[in-house]
């Protein structure tokens, strides 16, 4: 097994260990010329699932029983969700799961979401594109139907890669047969265009398959240099992975999993004692300097934001690991990367699986104060 490494991080010649002020609380730094700030953006959020931030500042937010929230750029959340998504199937881990915002959102106002439902079958999951004018939400399209559905393993991240396509993640909703199968949308990352046509380029003429062979996969985040795709991926009772995304590739659920993968392509890190690795992020910017160019994601069983550096040469290559925040603020679920640079992290304390405090779930704000 490859565990978690303890990582010490060099800034201006200096090893730093980094430590955090929490809700407004000052620590004592540890670092050389900085430490990290954690303070409560919104309190009292309902299971929360993925984080949005617009170019106007407004942040979006899921909410697995079917809202969809909006939190001002003064940091105000409305009272009154933006929608509420009637035939919502909050069931187990499915709902109101992944959320993503156009490229060109400050423009068309468009947003797409995903979420479970119940259909004649059975669960089932979907993907549908909305467009926001002046604080209303109308529907366009629904862009991708009949994922599988159930009350495990609905996958559920979406967001949009360099090239301007719409990637999601699906689960294999309890069916691992289904992962192997390229007929099916379930355990696959499928890679489709804003309207919800196939892109010609995909690996399989046709398909909406961009690889398959996963379990749970729940975060996506992209090198921008690079256009490397990172994802997270649910394990069985532990062996949780990160993997490097080809398109094409098979990921081997379930035929194996762990780190001997044999002729399928092989995770960068498998976590053997279950962390249930969420919403992932590439830290790209300057404002918090130790964790330039790391992947980040957020850990449910976990309870902490996982830290993962990249060798800048070599996009398979782990240079160290951390575990940031640990048991500090319950269940993760996303973490995105704010405009200055700053960082937001969703709990999910109320999803059944929490021991939720008073003001949960919340949203956390992470910067970097020098001096």
């Amino acid at each position: 097994m490859r565990k978690p490494l303890r990582a010490l991080y060099l800034l201006a010649g200096f090893a730093v260990s980094v430590v955090f002020t929490a809700c407004g609380d000052e620590s004592e730094p540890r670092a050389s010329d900085g430490r990290l700030r954690v303070e409560t953006v919104a309190t009292g959020l309902e299971a929360p699932w993925a984080l949005a931030i617009a170019p106007d500042g407004r942040m979006f937010v899921t909410e697995r029983p079917g809202h969809l929230r909006v939190l001002r750029p003064d940091g105000g959340l409305q009272r009154e969700p933006l929608a509420q998504i009637d035939d919502v199937a909050a069931e187990g881990e499915g709902g109101l799961l992944g959320l993503a915002l156009d490229p060109d959102f400050d423009r068309n106002g468009r947003l797409y979401l995903y979420y479970t439902y119940r259909g004649e079958s059975g669960l089932q999951n979907r993907v549908v594109r909305y467009t926001e004018r002046q604080g209303r939400l109308s529907e366009d399209a629904v862009l991708l139907d009949g994922i599988p559905g159930e009350v495990i393993h609905d996958g559920g991240r979406i967001a949009f890669g360099p090239d301007g396509k719409l990637y999601v993640t699906t689960g294999d909703a309890a069916q691992p047969e289904l992962a192997q199968d390229r007929s099916s949308l379930g355990g696959k990352i499928l890679r489709i265009n804003p309207d919800g046509s196939v892109p010609a380029d995909n690996p399989f003429p046709g398909s909406a398959v961009y690889s398959f062979g996963h379990r749970n996969p729940q975060g996506l985040a992209w090198n921008p240099e690079t256009e490397d795709l990172y994802a997270t991926e649910h394990g069985a009772s532990g062996n949780d992975e990160l993997n490097l995304i080809e398109p094409g590739a098979n990921y081997g659920w379930p035929v194996v999993e762990g780190e001997n993968h044999g002729q399928f392509a092989a995770p960068l890190a498998v976590y053997e004692s279950s962390i249930a690795p969420s919403g992932a992020a590439w830290y790209g910017e300057d404002a918090i300097p130790p964790w330039r160019d790391d992947v980040l994601f957020a850990t449910l069983v976990g309870t902490h934001l996982h830290r993962v550096g990249v060798d800048a040469g070599d996009p398979r290559g782990i240079t160290g690991q951390e575990q940031e925040f640990e048991d500090r603020f319950g269940r993760l679920r996303d973490v995105q990367v704010g405009p200055d640079g700053e960082l937001y992290l969703l709990t999910s304390n109320r999803d059944g699986r929490g021991s939720p405090t008073e003001d949960d779930d919340r949203l956390l704000r992470v910067s970097w104060r020098n001096g």
